[in-house]
């Protein structure tokens, strides 16, 4: 009966330890010192949440830059079934004939609404999505290439837009992890600024 009772308090002990008071700190340490990471990164203009420097989200306006291919917008359910959301890439191999099929669209796509680009110009992380599926970012030679369809739909100048690509450009994390990357909601916010 002791060894029983001990078990208990240590199992209660350590559950209110581990399930409130570290997660408690942790918390109030997050938002006093962390407050914008730990609310999501999320970015405002005008007021108005417009999304999160953390997640990927799709840009159909011709105006702005488009990221990655993003898991934001599948759904993992078909209609009747309860509804499931991925956070996850659709994992496909490169010789999945469906991942074939939908690169072969978009490049279509892009090719088509930019004349000037060939289809060599184009990185491949522009038309595949990350591990996560989520990334926000892409890479300077991705933004590049939609310079001059954004200039001809903005009418904002070419040399501003790579300026503004170079405003929002990512160093490698500690210098070494990583490429360097644009954000591209933080670039799309400059211009938008930029249009009005």
């Amino acid at each position: 009966m002791k060894v029983l009772k001990k078990s208990i308090l240590v199992s209660l002990t350590l559950m209110f330890v581990c399930g409130f008071v570290f997660p408690t700190v942790m918390t109030g340490v997050g938002q006093l010192f962390f407050n914008n990471k730990a609310n999501g990164s999320m970015q405002v203009v005008n007021g108005r949440e417009v999304g999160s420097l953390l997640i990927g989200q799709e840009f159909t306006d011709a105006r702005y830059f488009k990221g990655r291919i993003s898991a934001v917008n599948y759904n993992t359910y078909k209609e009747g079934e309860e509804a499931t959301l991925s956070s996850g890439s659709a994992n496909l191999a490169s010789s999945n004939i469906a991942l074939k099929e939908r690169i072969q669209k978009d490049l279509d796509a892009f090719l088509k609404a930019n004349p000037e680009v060939t289809k060599e110009d184009i990185p491949a992380d522009f038309l595949t999505s990350s591990g996560s599926g989520l990334d926000p970012h892409i890479s300077i030679e991705a933004a590049k290439i939609q310079i001059p369809g954004i200039s001809k739909a903005t009418g904002i100048d070419k040399s501003d837009l790579e300026q503004m690509v170079k405003n929002n450009t990512e160093e490698r994390q500690l210098g070494v992890f990583g490429n360097r990357r644009v954000n591209v909601l933080k670039l799309n916010i400059e211009v938008n600024n930029k249009i009005r």
